[in-house]
């Protein structure tokens, strides 16, 4: 059975880092059509924030049939992104 990838992508207007991961995301995006991407604006979706406990962003929670199974942590280059996304692909 295929499990059902996710990433959550908690930003902020204000944030660099969340600027510098948007072209690499989207070029994810493109070659992972089945990859689910939420995106959350901390400043928008305060509950979202609280719910999953986020500190600082960029935050990219990797559920793995809705279960969060990693969590990154600031911007990563593309190849580092996918590694945590796709571990068993690596």
């Amino acid at each position: 059975k295929i499990m059902k990838t996710e990433v959550i992508d908690f930003w902020a207007t204000w944030c660099g880092p969340c600027k510098m991961m948007n072209p690499i995301l989207d070029e994810v995006q493109g070659e992972y059509p089945d990859l689910i991407i939420h995106k959350y604006d901390i400043d928008v979706e305060a509950d979202k924030v609280k719910e999953y406990n986020i500190q600082s962003v960029p935050t990219y929670i990797i559920l793995k049939d809705g279960v969060e199974v990693d969590r990154i942590i600031g911007a990563k280059p593309k190849y580092a992104f996918l590694q945590r996304v796709f571990p068993e692909g690596s």
